[in-house]
């Protein structure tokens, strides 16, 4: 499929995703989601793939959704099409590790779509927000619910209904993000974890997020019985036989991610 609202590349064993509609900062459209949604299915199915990489550019990783594309819609169009559901989801279901990392505005939607990566590296000028209050409307992206899980009801509450924006250093304070970089050298650490992510054992990564995703939805009993068996599973594999080995020979395990 030829994009044409977003760039892809391969580095190694890293997949990169670029948003590329830098004239309305990156506003994140029904042709692009699909286009996303798309590139993400590919990416899953590409064996010689362990991370996915998505960033935007310097001045957005995406100022929102088009609004543009909705203020005409009414009620029933926005329910008849189950508008935010077709595509938009993509990213929370990949099985594959996917990094966001995020320069400039990260607001509404693009604030969203972060947040259903694994991990949020940013620049330092970035900014993270849910302004929708401000159009009369709330976030319909999982901005309610995604956000209070990672920075708690009060900050959760104070972003939405206030609609005020968090800098890159309180963000990751608030565990918002994991890692804050001058915005010059983004790129490059971006690159540098995703690669180093991807040299892991790939069943061992997919276990990993499978794990941390499930205490999202669970009590922490079920979490813990649901860690361990997985744990249990992992001494099917051959990675785990070689990456135990490799340790007691101090070197470097050779993974057949099997």
């Amino acid at each position: 499929m030829k994009y044409e609202n977003i760039h892809t590349s391969v580095r190694d064993a890293v997949a990169i995703v670029t948003l590329n509609r830098p004239k309305v900062l990156n506003a994140l459209s029904h042709d692009m989601m699909t286009e996303l949604a798309d590139a993400v299915d590919g990416f899953e199915a590409d064996d010689a793939i362990g991370v996915i990489l998505l960033t935007g550019n310097e001045k957005a990783f995406a100022a929102g959704a088009d609004i543009a594309e909705m203020v005409e819609k009414t009620s029933v169009d926005m329910y008849m099409s189950d508008h935010f559901a077709r595509n938009w989801e993509r990213i929370s279901k990949c099985r594959k590790p996917i990094i966001a990392s995020v320069a400039g505005h990260a607001l509404g939607g693009g604030c969203e779509l972060a947040m259903m990566c694994d991990i949020i590296i940013c620049a330092d000028n970035a900014r993270f927000g849910q302004p929708e209050v401000k159009l009369g409307v709330l976030p319909g992206i999982g901005g309610t619910q995604r956000l209070i899980r990672a920075v708690g009801k009060a900050k959760a509450m104070d972003m939405c209904l206030s609609g005020r924006t968090m800098d890159a250093r309180e963000a990751e304070r608030a565990g918002l993000v994991s890692r804050v970089y001058a915005a010059d050298v983004l790129e490059v650490e971006a690159m540098k974890l995703a690669a180093e992510i991807a040299g892991m054992s790939r069943p061992a990564l997919y276990m990993i997020k499978e794990a941390i995703n499930r205490a999202y939805e669970t009590t922490l009993s079920e979490g813990l019985h649901f860690e361990r068996r997985l744990f249990h599973a992992a001494f099917a594999m051959q990675d785990q036989g070689e990456g135990m080995r490799a340790f007691l020979e101090k070197r470097a395990p050779e993974w057949t991610h099997s």
